[in-house]
């Protein structure tokens, strides 16, 4: 599902959409178009890159973007926890440990882009088919708290933000070590 980045800038109405699940979709939107500028024309090599032993390369990151966007799908669109079967098949990519470090190495960028599209693809068609009142639906949260769907997914986009920043750090880091080994 491809929108126009004329309105990038814009919380606004998009098509399909309701008006509360359109400015939702706008803020993923512009969150999207970011990490994807961030991550363009990345190598194997600087998707793979740690920075020590313990670190989260680029590749895990974009990884782990689409794990938790499939998680939130099992549980707020089918209401329900994941069970151990998918929990094991989304592992690596949730909790960005060892397990990752093995899983996600030795990809090109066109791997990692179409497993995020595909998961936002399956996200947008779902949202296509709810109203806005099921964003506003609560359940128990975090730290035994009530937590509505609008919020669930809002945290989609905000862990995405935020490792987002880390890719860019990660590129700064790689391009300082790849200057100071060619000195």
């Amino acid at each position: 599902m491809r929108f126009d980045t004329s309105t990038l800038f814009l919380i606004d109405k998009k098509d399909g959409f309701t008006p509360t699940f359109s400015q939702l979709v706008s803020m993923m939107i512009y969150t999207r178009d970011t990490t994807l500028e961030a991550v363009e024309g990345l190598t194997v090599e600087k998707l793979d890159f740690l920075i020590h032993d313990e670190a989260n390369s680029i590749g895990m990151l974009l990884g782990h973007m689409a794990a938790v966007e499939r998680i939130y799908q099992i549980i707020t669109f089918e209401k329900r926890d994941p069970t151990e079967e998918e929990v094991g098949i989304l592992h690596a990519g949730l909790e960005l440990d060892e397990q990752g470090r093995t899983a996600f190495k030795g990809f090109p960028l066109e791997y990692y882009l179409e497993d995020l599209a595909a998961a936002r693809h399956d996200t947008y068609k779902k949202f296509q088919t709810l109203t806005d009142d099921w964003l506003f639906e609560q359940t128990n949260w975090w730290w035994n708290q009530p937590g509505n769907n609008y919020f669930k997914w809002f945290h989609v986009f905000e862990d995405e933000l935020n490792h987002r920043g880390q890719i860019r750090m990660i590129k700064k880091i790689y391009s300082k070590e790849k200057d100071r080994l060619v000195k």
